[in-house]
């Protein structure tokens, strides 16, 4: 093949080229070598894709287009990688070449006037740190690393607050109040330089705080004079807030909260830095200032609003945690737009990460001619195999198949580069590495965490993104989990031979009930955990409204989560009360910065998972899982279609995931959470042992261990309004169990009656009315 160039674009017709099938996950931990990541993540025909690609050894790369129809390649008994090669026009060779990921985030201002050489200068800030010392970290300013010019307040190495300025001509200095201060406390900061005289002064000053506290806590005045006539000059370098402007980027983040950030172009006296710190710009104070800003506002934004007559306004990169508690926070509001004046704070981490700006590659234009379905561009590079997963959805308002997939992809991005698993802890064992992916994951800190990770500060990670290589939303190579674990639900579909489309959460979100309107059945992944309002609003419109739904999994419709309408690709998760939580919200900082919504649980809103699917989440266990036992619903006569021909009494006795169907993380019917008293409960899971615990939101208290009966998974059906009807299997191993035996046992068997059943356009009748007919 000829070397092609970079940014090639692709709009050929489908043609297969020809069918494999392997289980490249046996061949050991290979070297990785090759990763990347694409947007959008679906589209539909006439729609483009974009793909940025990275190299990690030398070599060129070789691309082409692939149709996955099995991606659960993990151990000996999955169903494997089962992958059509597809015609492509930018299927080729490339060029190698490493992209780097910068992660850290920050604030830049990029209006106003330059700011020249001045006489003096003050700086001053509200600051909460939470990771001080080891490093010199910007809190705000407007320095050139490179040429060392311009001005900043930062924390040095020591972690004690200083002022740095510069000349660019070798004349500068760095002064320190040589105090540290202290994790996760706030203080007001400041400094002034008068350059006529030389003098500063630099101020720490903890808040809300005793005078023996405060010492205690790091309050610290210094004060120095250098030689006169120093003046700083910034040149071309921005303003710039938890970083400072380096030759490679953005260097020297901090980790922390900053409130009500302000520079004056003067050198202020104490009183006068208590006026420039007042909510707005003081008046007597206005003719100096070079800015104000107010970081309460805007908060659902990336937008940074400057106060001051200079209108210095500017934006925030890779995503700083809004909608964060200012250091006037009283826990009087506990929404932040209720009193926005006590959310003026800005949350900013050295490893956030929105995305990640890499050049593209190359491209594909889906055509006329592509079937709805899960396709991957996958890359050869040296020994490595890698894939980029995308979707191709129908056009709006259209279907090509009575049923319809969807692809949880906000439960993708919640657990996107999920690192608890490299971490040795009761739940995951020692924390050694089960597959090329997580081995690369461990490698490269800077393709950030998932949802259920910390900062490197100990905050929790409340976004996640796609823009950026996510080595777990890929097919093969991977623990049978998320989208590996929902290709066994694909493979199960084309197995049988029934066709189907595929559409994604973000597509749900954005369109709503309109989108599922075209299907009769609607399927869902085997995790369905994340679920945004619009989403929920729409499952609950096409039930009511004579759809069917197959809930496939276990611990869904789990979270509240939100997105961001203006930037593609990421949600917020906050993390509140109650709930299996890797880390909690800060206290006051339980509603989405996003869109105002409270986060956390769907069951705390009054919209438990029950109401939706008849079952939801019941306990969590991952040594193992079991099986379900029949029960006498199953011979009810509106059962009759689940179970046709399966007279086994146990269900699932086997599977990929823990040896059975019922586990991980499973759901039970309950009435008192919401679940229809008419449902039928067609089976139940048993024997799950000390390991699978209820779920915490239940208990008042910590108990001993018990032999607990609501540690339990029903299977799962009831009829709806309408002629809908809703199936849930209330397991996440369940999919793990499809192939078994080449699809011949009684899982695959029970979800197939099911699909076909759901399919048949015959309404179903709620007990005790009599049908009218179906709507589609």
């Amino acid at each position: 093949m000829s070397v092609l160039s970079h940014s090639r674009q692709s709009s050929g017709a489908a043609r297969i080229v020809r069918g494999e099938k392997s289980h490249s996950g046996r061949q050991g931990m290979r070297e990785k070598t090759i990763t990347g990541y694409c947007n959008p993540f679906s589209a539909t025909p006439g729609e483009t894709i974009g793909f940025m690609i990275s190299t990690y050894a030398p070599g060129d790369y070789e691309a082409e287009l692939v149709h996955v129809r099995a991606g659960d390649d993990f151990s000996d008994a999955s169903v494997g990688m089962i992958e059509d090669v597809l015609a492509a026009d930018f299927a080729g060779t490339y060029p190698g070449r490493n992209q780097p990921l910068q992660p850290g985030s920050f604030g830049v201002v990029e209006s106003g006037a330059p700011i020249g050489p001045m006489d003096g200068l003050t700086m001053a800030a509200w600051i909460w740190p939470t990771l001080p010392g080891g490093r010199s970290q910007s809190i705000l300013g407007c320095w050139d690393a490179d040429r060392r010019a311009g001005f900043r307040l930062l924390l040095d190495a020591e972690g004690a607050l200083a002022l740095e300025i510069g000349d660019g001509k070798g004349g500068g200095r760095m002064i320190s109040t040589g105090t540290p201060v202290v994790q996760r406390q706030w203080y007001r900061v400041s400094a002034s330089y008068d350059a006529r005289t030389g003098e500063v002064r630099l101020s720490q000053q903890p808040h809300g705080l005793s005078p023996g506290q405060s010492v205690a806590a790091g309050a610290a005045e210094a004060r120095a004079t250098l030689e006169r006539g120093l003046r700083p000059e910034s040149g071309e370098a921005p303003v710039m807030f938890a970083a400072s402007a380096g030759a490679e980027g953005p260097a020297d983040h901090y980790n922390g909260k900053i409130d009500r950030p302000r520079i004056a172009a003067r050198a202020l006296d104490p009183a006068d830095v208590d006026r420039l710190m007042a909510a707005g710009p003081d008046e007597s104070l206005r003719g100096d200032l070079i800015g104000c800003w107010d970081f309460s506002r805007d908060i659902p934004t990336d937008r940074i609003t400057d106060l001051g007559p200079a209108g210095r306004h500017g934006r925030l990169v890779n995503l700083p945690a809004r909608a964060s508690t200012g250091f006037n926070w009283t826990g009087e509001a506990h929404d932040w737009r209720e009193k926005p004046e006590h959310y003026g704070a800005v949350h900013f981490h050295d490893d956030d990460l929105y995305d990640a700006g890499w050049e593209q590659d190359f491209s594909f234009t889906v055509p006329a001619d592509l079937p709805s379905g899960l396709y991957a561009v996958r890359l050869r590079h040296g020994g490595d195999v890698d894939r980029i997963p995308f979707v191709v959805r129908p056009p709006l308002g259209t279907a090509t198949a009575p049923a319809v997939f969807l692809m949880p992809t906000a439960s993708y991005l919640a657990y996107a580069n999920y690192r608890l698993r490299l971490k040795a802890n009761p739940l995951f064992g020692d924390g050694r590495p089960k597959c090329v992916n997580d081995a690369f994951l461990g490698a490269h800190p800077e393709l950030g965490g998932s949802t259920y990770d910390l900062h490197s500060d100990r905050s929790g990670i409340q976004y996640s993104s796609r823009l950026r290589p996510v080595t777990n939303m890929k097919p093969g190579d991977n623990r049978p989990w998320g989208l590996p674990a929902d290709c066994n639900i694909l493979a199960l579909l084309d197995h049988v031979g029934e066709p189907f489309d595929i559409i994604t959460d973000e597509d749900l979100h954005q369109h709503g009930a309109a989108l599922l309107a075209p299907w009769r059945c609607v399927i869902t992944g085997s995790h369905p955990e994340y679920h945004s309002t619009a989403m929920l609003d729409a499952l609950e419109t096409f039930t009511g409204q004579g759809g069917r739904l197959m809930y496939m999994g276990g611990n869904g419709f789990y979270w509240r989560v939100a997105f961001r309408d203006d930037l593609p690709g990421v949600l917020e998760v906050r993390r509140a009360e109650d709930g299996t939580r890797a880390w909690i919200a800060e206290p006051g900082e339980y509603y989405h910065a996003f869109n105002g919504e409270y986060g956390g649980l769907w069951r705390r809103q009054g919209r438990p998972p029950n109401r939706l699917a008849g079952v939801g989440f019941a306990a969590q266990g991952f040594e193992r899982s079991t099986y379900y036992r029949r029960r006498p619903e199953a011979d009810d006569p509106r059962a009759a279609f689940i179970m046709a021909g399966v007279t086994d009494e146990i269900i699932g006795d086997f599977g990929t995931v823990g040896g059975g169907a019922a586990g991980e993380e499973i759901d039970r019917h309950d009435v008192r959470l919401g679940s229809p008293r008419h449902a039928l409960v067609v089976a139940t899971s048993e024997d799950h042992g000390e390991q699978m615990l209820r779920t915490k939101e239940e208990f008042l208290s910590t108990i001993p261990w018990f032999d607990d009966p609501k540690v339990r998974a029903d299977l799962t059906f009831f009829e709806c309004p309408n002629g809908g009807a809703v199936f849930s299997t209330g397991s996440i191993s369940w999919a793990g169990s499809l192939g078994h035996e080449n699809w011949n046992n009684n899982v695959a068997r029970i979800t197939t009656n099911v699909l076909r059943r759901f399919i048949d356009p015959t309404p179903f009748e709620l007990p005790g009315e009599t049908a009218k007919g179906d709507r589609r």
